[in-house]
């Protein structure tokens, strides 16, 4: 499979070892959370998802020692509708970004606790792919670029950086993704 991820991003997360892997996948993951969080904010019956993403997400910022039951936690994300087989496939805005923000997560999950580089250029690959495709979508917008920069941050192993750069990243694309909604779905 062919990869968006820089090389030299690749190559600074097999050199850089487990806690460089789990800050890269933290930040993936904290940049892509309002694409899910946002958008199924409201919907009944998804209360429990939302916590569970929300502390899943907040627990891969522990980048000093594996995902306690990352395992299990990834079992459980599988089980959420975004992550199910559908005939019909995935069509509309909100669905398909919180498609890419569910499988962000789960490759952040399975990275942070095994320490896998393939994991975490995967979970790297999913942030990618969703901000090219609202790219294509949004006229002018660099998304794309934002992220490949963003995902490149990782050589500095500045956490605090990191994560600042990586929660206004997060709103931005939540605001372009709310501004591409036709009106009965953003009620």
């Amino acid at each position: 499979m062919e990869t968006l991820v820089q090389g030299a991003v690749a190559e600074a997360l097999r050199s850089g070892g487990d806690e460089a892997i789990r800050l890269y996948v933290a930040a993936c993951a904290e940049r892509m959370a309002p694409l899910f969080v946002g958008l199924r904010a409201g919907e009944p019956g998804r209360e429990a998802d939302l916590d569970f993403y929300a502390e899943s997400v907040r627990d891969l910022w522990h980048a000093d020692r594996p995902l306690a039951g990352a395992a299990e936690g990834v079992r459980r994300l599988e089980r959420f509708q975004e992550l199910q087989p559908n005939e019909e496939g995935i069509t509309g805005v909100a669905d398909t970004y919180a498609f890419f923000a569910a499988l962000c997560l789960r490759y952040a999950m399975l990275a942070h606790g095994s320490g896998s580089v393939d994991d975490a250029v995967s979970c790297g690959h999913t942030a990618l792919t969703a901000m090219g495709m609202l790219d294509q979508n949004v006229p002018g917008a660099r998304f794309l670029a934002e992220e490949q920069g963003l995902q490149s941050l990782l050589p500095s192993g500045d956490a605090w950086r990191l994560w600042d750069a990586s929660v206004v990243a997060g709103r931005e694309r939540f605001r372009a993704v709310v501004g591409r909604l036709p009106c009965q779905e953003c009620s």
